[in-house]
């Protein structure tokens, strides 16, 4: 573990960050055909920081026409073959390449990521920057690893099956984990040879505009990645209602995704995968491993990233034998978290990512005590002086399953504490939410997290630790959570079409 440094040096350190951003020059145009350019009717719009309530960029705000032109451009880029017809290998090179410039240029990314969502930039750096280009290698690598079949047909008959890319991929990504969820989408697109047209949300959108840059420096072809900011309602209703794009990947919430859903019905009924949150659960059983270690996961579970994590671990389940001390571990884990400056080395609690969305996850707060839950630890807002979006970690106990606290998808560093008396009652309320995207159990039991894993409606199931994972395995969720998969070599079935061929000998 990496020592906390002193305050001198964790002052100098941020400094020396706030100066570097300050000499940057963000990307704020929009990126199409290879080429950075204004939006249609000149609209821009502020990307106020919420580390401190300052506007750190003005960012073409793309619309309806903007995202004709993406489209037009992908899909010429894709008809002419320049990518779609280019040998895998050559394919895989550029990827290869895109990757080592991400890696190249991981700080400059990660600060880009912590001024503009408010994350720890210690964690974008650490964690998103090493996934973005883990996804990227192991992407790059599977361009020109997959084998079509031959089908087991008569001596008179010669079948093939091949997988062929999509066309124009429309991604439309969230604002937690900006770039990673980018890449997530984008990479098993252009590996699989598709053009796409991306959209990240108008609370992120620097890191994204500074990749599809990165991206034609790698080689990629003008036209193959374009990057287009905006709004839902115009830049991304657009792109999903468009007839000329061939799949749609979103991740972000329920609501949304219900919109397009709507929109490809509408349109053209592209395929559409979503993946849309959770209200994930720890379930903690009687015979569970040392509840120091315990209680650190779940603390990691719900605070990392502020709670802006759709698998976040929002719902503590413990057995009642261990409620008590499990929860005065957690708590204490809590009071020793540190809630500041995403560019403090110290801070391990940023900033949640607006105004708004500090406003709604205090709306939860509230409903929560109204509906009898009691207040442990938090529940207030702090660092109101420094003009940013700061929420304390908030811990609440004597939840009951029907609260709305322990239904509805909070998105920021709240837990709620759930007891329950057997294995049997845990399940029932694991699966007692409309999402299914995550769990974790902890027991010694070997036959029991057999089981229990096997019983809970979720995408994934940690035993014995918590948001543990890496890109060989894929992601996403049950029920309301979504579906579609993200990760892993099952996540270039999103982007690919089967085709039979048959040929009579």
């Amino acid at each position: 573990m990496t020592a906390t440094p002193d305050p001198v040096t964790a002052l100098a350190r941020r400094e020396e960050l706030e100066k570097r951003f300050a000499a940057l020059t963000p990307a704020t145009r929009l990126h199409i055909g290879g080429q950075q350019l204004d939006a249609a009717d000149g609209a821009v719009f502020d990307r106020v920081s919420p580390r401190d309530g300052r506007v750190v960029a003005r960012v073409a705000a793309g619309g309806a026409e903007d995202v004709d032109r993406a489209v037009a451009s992908a899909r010429r880029a894709f008809d002419s073959g320049r990518w779609s017809g280019l040998h895998p290998r050559r394919r895989r090179a550029v990827l290869q390449r895109l990757a080592r410039l991400v890696e190249e240029h991981a700080e400059e990314l990660a600060l880009l990521e912590s001024v503009d969502m408010g994350k720890p930039y210690t964690d974008a750096l650490a964690v998103d920057l090493r996934v973005t280009v883990q996804a990227l290698d192991f992407y790059a690598e599977a361009a020109d690893k997959r084998y079509d079949e031959v089908a087991p047909t008569g001596p008179d008959t010669l079948a093939t099956i091949t997988r062929e890319p999509l066309g124009v991929v429309g991604a439309v990504v969230p604002w937690n984990f900006p770039l990673m969820m980018a890449v997530w989408k984008v990479a098993p697109a252009l590996a699989a040879g598709n053009a796409v047209v991306l959209k990240p949300a108008e609370q992120s959108p620097l890191t994204a505009l500074r990749f599809a840059a990165l991206a034609t420096e790698a080689g990629v072809p003008d036209g193959i990645l374009n990057v287009v900011p905006g709004f839902g309602p115009t830049a991304g209703a657009a792109l999903g209602r468009h007839p000329d794009v061939d799949a749609l990947t979103f991740t972000g919430s329920g609501e949304v995704g219900r919109l397009f859903m709507g929109y490809s019905a509408e349109s053209n009924l592209k395929q559409v995968s979503l993946e849309l949150g959770g209200k994930s659960p720890q379930v903690v059983l009687e015979d569970a491993p040392d509840l120091a270690v315990v209680a650190r996961a779940v603390a990691g579970g719900i605070f990392f990233n502020q709670g802006e994590v759709c698998s976040a671990g929002s719902r503590l389940l413990v057995h009642r034998s261990v409620r008590d001390e499990l929860l005065e571990l957690v708590v204490e884990a809590a009071r020793q978290t540190v809630v500041g400056d995403p560019l403090d080395p110290r801070t391990q609690v940023g900033a949640l990512v607006e105004e708004k969305h500090l406003e709604r996850v205090l709306g939860h707060v509230r409903g929560a005590v109204e509906d009898g839950a009691r207040t442990v630890l938090g529940g207030n807002q702090v660092l109101a002086e420094t003009g940013g979006c700061y929420l304390e970690p908030t811990v609440f106990d004597q939840v009951d399953p029907g609260m709305r606290i322990a239904r509805q998808e909070v998105f920021g560093p709240v837990l709620s504490v759930i007891g329950f008396e057997d294995a049997e009652e845990a399940v029932r309320i694991a699966n007692g939410t409309d999402y299914g995207l995550a769990a974790a159990v902890w027991t010694r039991d070997l036959s029991t997290a057999h089981r229990m894993s096997r019983a809970i409606r979720a995408g994934t199931v940690w035993v014995n630790c918590f948001d543990e994972s890496d890109i060989t395995v894929p992601f996403g969720g049950y029920a309301q959570s979504g579906f579609g998969r993200d990760k892993s070599l099952h996540a270039l079935e999103k982007y690919t079409q089967l085709k039979t061929t048959w040929i009579k000998l």
